[in-house]
């Protein structure tokens, strides 16, 4: 046996040993009721019991306006209006967008909304303190959701499994009433997404969340939707699904509309779709999808995927996949830890 195989034998059995195996149950807390509109669709986020909104909103185009006031209202009109899942990153925009969410889910706002966030720490120390750093940003003490973050390189579920990695953070922050869910995030390869799956299941883990690109150029190239998404519906773990307009470069490619693209997502068996909503005109077309929405037939969704075939072909409208301007980690590898 080589060494490098040895080692990661080495590191599955010390970490199945770490992980107490009370620890890899579901958190106690029973799913939170929140109320519901119907201007907006509620789904089962999983197997957790809990339903949340749709359509989320994203969290790092609420950290871009020029004043918070307009990200707060922003927030506040979405909620509103029946948006329940709010998205957010420990490092979105240096921390503002966490900064201004906080500041939009005062005054009985948090109670209205399922709140997720994610960490981009691979250690449990790095981990931790990025945890602590979104509690304050966010203004609350327990945080309902919260991710690995860009899960995009095939060792990255060796490290965060590993002793001393932040799996152990996790799910102690769990047991702690920090945080009630623990999910994963990655953009880049449906081969990295089913690698952390099966890690996850080698230390008898279960996901209740895994984030990634679904949108109508996915089939074509490195498919998410083909690979990954079957294998977490099987283990009955939640789909969240990004990138439905490809930040904006999909819609550049003039072959796809907005609210088509919108009922695309919404029609596969996804949780959440969540998408960028940086003003009042684009969270006016995400209630207008949701208002408008019947699920697509297999000729509608044939005649979609036909009609983007050859601009997804070489996933150059899918640039979070084929080039690293999307990946912060890369960009800021202390992150990690």
């Amino acid at each position: 046996m080589e060494r490098r195989d040895f080692l990661k034998t080495a590191t599955a059995a010390s970490v199945a040993a770490a992980i107490p195996a009370n620890a890899q149950t579901a958190p106690s807390n029973a799913p939170v009721k929140r109320p519901e509109s119907p201007d907006m669709i509620y789904r089962e986020l999983g197997t957790t019991g809990e339903r949340v909104s749709a359509i989320g909103m994203g969290g790092y185009h609420l950290g871009k306006q020029p004043e918070a006031g307009e990200s707060i209202q922003l927030m506040h009109a979405g909620i509103d209006r029946g948006i329940t899942f709010m998205d957010n990153c420990w490092d979105y925009n240096d921390g503002i967008s966490e900064v201004r969410m906080g500041q939009a889910l005062r005054n009985g706002y948090r109670q209205k909304v399922f709140l997720m966030t994610k960490m981009d720490g691979r250690t449990a120390v790095e981990y931790n303190k990025q945890l602590e750093q979104s509690l304050g940003r966010l203004q609350t003490d327990m945080i309902d959701l919260v991710q690995f973050h860009e899960i995009i390189r095939m060792e990255d579920p060796d490290r965060i499994f590993a002793p001393g990695g932040a799996m152990e953070a996790a799910i102690a922050a769990r047991q702690a009433g920090k945080i009630r869910y623990i999910g994963f995030t990655g953009h880049k390869d449906p081969a990295v997404h089913l690698r952390m799956l099966e890690t996850a299941q080698k230390h008898s883990f279960h996901f209740d969340t895994v984030q990634m690109p679904i949108n109508v150029m996915d089939a074509h190239f490195r498919s998410f939707t083909k690979e990954v998404m079957p294998v977490a519906l099987k283990q009955g773990v939640g789909v969240l699904a990004m990138k439905t307009f490809g930040d904006p470069y999909i819609l550049k490619s003039n072959t796809v509309q907005p609210i088509e693209a919108l009922h695309y997502g919404l029609t596969l068996p996804v949780s959440v779709i969540i998408t960028g909503i940086d003003n009042t005109q684009v969270l006016d077309q995400a209630f207008e999808a949701a208002r408008t929405f019947k699920p697509l037939d297999q000729t509608q969704i044939a005649s979609l995927l036909a009609r983007t075939a050859t601009a997804a072909s070489e996933g150059k409208f899918e640039l979070f996949k084929t080039t690293s301007h999307y990946d912060g980690t890369a960009q800021n590898p202390k992150w990690l830890g």
